[in-house]
């Protein structure tokens, strides 16, 4: 066989609901999935076209109906070749970067009990706070008790139970960010489009011949179809009016990951502990900040917010009388004060998506083409992920603000603790094949 790549042309298929209000019907709420696999199967990832696929039915059926009203932006369905045909379309597309404000993909969605699979609600990167993932968390803890109850008692006002499938409750967990699947370019530092991700992992029967419909469960695709379905359907509709109540959503789940960083402070040094606090107190602000993107905050309700954040705060250093200090020892510690961990890069106008897609490795081919070694961050392995992910999320962290210690201690953060070494080699490497450009430094104070 004589093969090769050559220039060609994606077709790919999108379907709009059209939004009710004149300017806001600009904005768009993306439903994504992925139409082709190497080796594809009923979960992956026919369950998840199918079902973006009934989402846009029922939701149209509804809106023309009038059970629903047609909300103010507009809903997008979006059928692509997975991962290089959405970098695509949003490189050779830009007004559908610049419209998007979330997206809800569904990728692995249907995988019944034979599949060993449990079902995610995955959140964002930290690298893009939103308040949108804590929409969709709320949809999924709605179904998980109302199908937890009718499990449980055989009664519940909303089980969404399928005639033909399951009875047993759903048991969705809600996940930190991993990678996979289109999602990764909507939220790649390019585009920062956040997404709502909801998938199966594992799935003992994935990339084999018993990927079959036999073991697509109905319940499941229902429950998945809501959640997405309710998310995408409330954040298009989402005003001044709904603020409130989504902030108040927010401030509940900040306390959840306000308690994973308390449980580090038994196993972490004060210096390593302390600067993570100082990430997660950014990230929450940056969260709360991300709702005036979809409508503003009036002023009495951030300062409501502000007392609610002093009140955490307080929480996280009650055993530091003055956390000031606490804070003034962690930049002695901190190695921020070495040049080489003060360099600041921005991102080039070019690439745009991830450095690595199905088919083609942008930074291997550079890195041959110029005779440069592979970063040794690639081949890291941390305490909850791997290069790969350490990659992803240093390079998404780059924002002409962040130094190099603030990146280490940003994805540290969320990773696990990564050696400062490792995050410049990367960075300077990605200044070598051109993605990334160095700022002047600042004047001396």
């Amino acid at each position: 066989v004589k093969a090769g790549q050559h220039p060609g042309a994606y077709n790919i298929v999108t379907a709009t609901i059209p939004g009710a209000d004149p300017k806001l019907r600009e904005e768009e709420i993306a439903f994504s999935c992925h139409l082709d696999h190497q080796r594809p199967g009923a979960n992956d990832n026919a369950s998840g076209c199918v079902t973006i696929l009934e989402v846009a039915r029922t939701l149209r059926k509804l809106i023309t109906e009038g059970k629903l009203a047609r909300p103010a932006r507009t809903l997008r369905f979006i059928w692509p070749p997975e991962i290089e045909g959405t970098t695509t379309l949003l490189n050779a597309r830009p007004e559908f970067a610049s419209r998007i404000k979330a997206v809800v993909h569904m990728d692995m969605v249907g995988g019944g009990p034979a599949t060993k699979a449990i079902f995610h609600v995955t959140r964002g990167p930290m690298s893009l706070p939103s308040f949108v993932y804590d929409v969709g968390e709320a949809f999924g803890d709605f179904v998980n008790r109302e199908s937890d109850l009718y499990a449980s008692t055989g009664a519940a006002l909303y089980p969404f139970v399928s005639t033909e499938g399951g009875k047993e409750a759903l048991q969705a967990e809600f996940a930190d960010y991993t990678m996979g699947s289109d999602h990764d370019v909507y939220q790649e530092g390019s585009f920062r489009i956040p997404a709502v991700y909801l998938n199966d992992w594992p799935d003992r029967y994935i990339h084999t011949n018993g990927d079959t419909s036999a073991n697509i469960d109905p319940t499941k695709l229902k429950r998945a179809a809501f959640i997405g379905a309710a998310s995408g359907y409330f954040l298009a509709g989402m005003g001044a009016k709904d603020v409130p109540d989504v902030l108040h959503l927010v401030e509940r789940r900040s306390l959840v990951r306000w308690g994973t960083i308390l449980s580090r402070r038994a196993i972490l040094g004060i210096g390593d502990w302390l600067a993570q606090t100082v990430v997660i107190q950014k990230y929450e602000h940056e969260v709360v900040d991300s709702l005036t993107t979809f409508a503003p905050i009036d002023e009495p309700l951030r300062n409501e917010d502000s007392q609610f954040a002093q009140s955490r705060s307080e929480l996280l250093f009650a055993p530091y009388p003055n956390h000031l200090v606490a804070l003034s020892i962690l930049e002695s510690v901190n190695v921020k004060n070495l040049d080489s961990w003060k360099i600041v890069f921005i991102r080039s106008a070019n690439p745009k998506g991830p450095m690595a897609v199905f088919g083609y490795d942008y930074l291997a081919d550079h890195l041959e083409s110029m005779k440069l070694a592979r970063p040794k961050l690639l081949e890291y392995q941390g305490l909850t992920s791997a290069g790969e992910e350490y990659a992803y999320e240093t390079l998404n962290f780059v924002d002409g603000k962040r130094n190099i210690a603030d990146i280490c201690s940003a994805v540290s953060t969320e990773y696990g603790p990564i050696p400062q070494e490792l995050v410049l080699e990367y960075l300077k490497t990605m200044e070598s094949i051109g993605v990334l450009k160095r700022l002047p430094a600042p004047p001396p104070k």
